[in-house]
């Protein structure tokens, strides 16, 4: 009876404890779902901006993006497009400057990935001294951008508050299918019940990988953009909160983003995405603790946000679930009553973890898509299929997240077709 007094107690504490750290999150959901009647400045400072698009071999939808991003409702002269075409051997780099960019071609075959790339941007215009810009706007190539998505980032970035912004990231492929609908929900849900409360507490906000603005001032103060994981945009985000610089969120500015649609695509991606959060664990957790301690009002809860955001959450739900497993096969031989009682207590665990998971995943689900309803781009059933169809997406996580952890994952880029157009973003 031992073992089972210590199974029942071991469930019972680090239930309790994951409780308690991850509750503020309910909050955040209370948060996502009022909503806040926002006053725009009655002056605003035009500020020039230097739009960043890195590239690899992306002809096939490059010149969408530098299209609409000329097409934006902001005052001419004050907006330079640069595409940075790396390791193409493709025709991006001719088809971004027959649309109207600025194009740096980069060959290096040793040091691959977008925040090499942004580096190499942004050393390239000091030498050259063309860094005349007080801000940067960061794209995948992928992107189509909003007509205000500029005069919209420029509002909030004029506050003065703010090293870095980031955006609305709705999706231009979102009914395609159910892989491309779990990624564009779990975009939205960012939106909505994380970043949006974030930005009403006065926290800190996380840059998700494109359509964000970096001030000029914090590129300085870096050296340039000495982020190089697999996941830079977390890694740059974790360092914000360990520095105590500020990231706001602009819900009016709005990008739609190509998802994958294929399960092979969303496996690599997914899989770089894991990897180089284990990365961030490993490099930066020991300063978000220091920071958490150690810190201000605000950079300590902005320290606690982002250590729970990059902790391996779902690895230790998986650790329990396995250690109950063991306790089942260790009482194969015990007594018939003793093996009932624990095995009785390991499987009600094991039930209640899935259950709550896949319930809490429907149930942000479900107010994701109901609160963003008139922003989804699809017919109606497709809406409701793809909501149900949200946690079985999330579930594919359990073994992207295990074969990160032991295989070699580098620097891949997703290729985009670009087939779809502009036409079927919602109004």
């Amino acid at each position: 009876m031992y073992l089972l007094e210590l199974v029942e107690g071991f469930n019972l504490l680090l239930a309790a404890l994951f409780t308690i750290l991850y509750f503020y999150q309910l909050v955040y959901l209370v948060l996502g779902l009022v909503r806040r009647r926002r006053h725009d400045p009655a002056k605003v400072a035009i500020h020039p901006y230097a739009a960043v698009i890195c590239a690899r071999n992306e002809e096939g939808v490059i010149g969408d993006l530098v299209r609409s991003l000329r097409r934006q409702n902001y005052p001419s002269g004050y907006l330079d497009i640069y595409v940075v075409a790396d390791n193409c051997t493709d025709r991006t780099a001719q088809r971004a400057r027959q649309a109207g960019a600025y194009v740096y071609e980069r060959f290096n075959q040793y040091q691959k990935g977008k925040g090499y790339a942004m580096d190499y941007f942004f050393h390239t215009l000091e030498r050259e001294g063309r860094d005349k810009y007080d801000g940067y706007l960061i794209f995948d190539a992928d992107n189509l951008v909003d007509p205000n998505f500029t005069a919209e980032m420029n509002k909030v970035f004029d506050t003065g508050k703010y090293d870095a912004i980031t955006c609305y990231r709705n999706s231009k492929n979102f009914g395609d299918n159910w892989i491309s609908a779990g990624y564009a929900i779990w975009f939205l849900r960012e939106a909505r019940f994380l970043n949006r409360p974030r930005m009403a507490l006065g926290t800190n906000c996380h840059v998700s990988g494109t359509g964000f603005l970096v001030s000029a001032d914090a590129i300085r103060r870096n050296g340039g953009w000495p982020f190089h994981l697999l996941t830079e945009d977390i890694q740059f985000s974790v360092d914000c909160a360990i520095q105590g610089r500020r990231i706001g969120y602009c819900e009016k500015a709005v990008i739609y983003d190509e998802q994958p649609t294929t399960f092979r695509q969303s496996w690599d991606q997914r899989m770089r995405w894991s990897k180089g959060f284990y990365q961030v664990d490993r490099n930066y957790c020991s300063g978000l603790l220091g920071g958490l301690l150690r810190g201000s009002g605000r950079q300590r809860w902005s320290c606690y946000d982002m250590f729970m955001t990059v902790a391996p959450g779902m690895l230790l739900t998986l650790a329990l679930i396995a250690f109950n497993l063991v306790v089942c096969l260790s009482c194969w031989n015990a007594p018939d009553y003793i093996a009932y009682r624990i095995l009785e207590t390991s499987t009600g665990f094991i039930f209640t973890a899935v259950s709550r998971f896949y319930l809490g995943l429907l149930l942000f689900g479900v107010l994701t898509v109901i609160c963003e309803w008139r922003k989804i781009a699809m017919p109606v059933y497709k809406k409701l299929l793809y909501t149900l169809l949200f946690p079985l997406f999330m579930f594919t996580y359990i073994p992207i997240s295990l074969a990160a952890l032991v295989k070699k994952v580098e620097w891949t880029p997703i290729y985009h077709s670009g087939s779809q157009s502009a036409s079927r973003r919602p109004a």
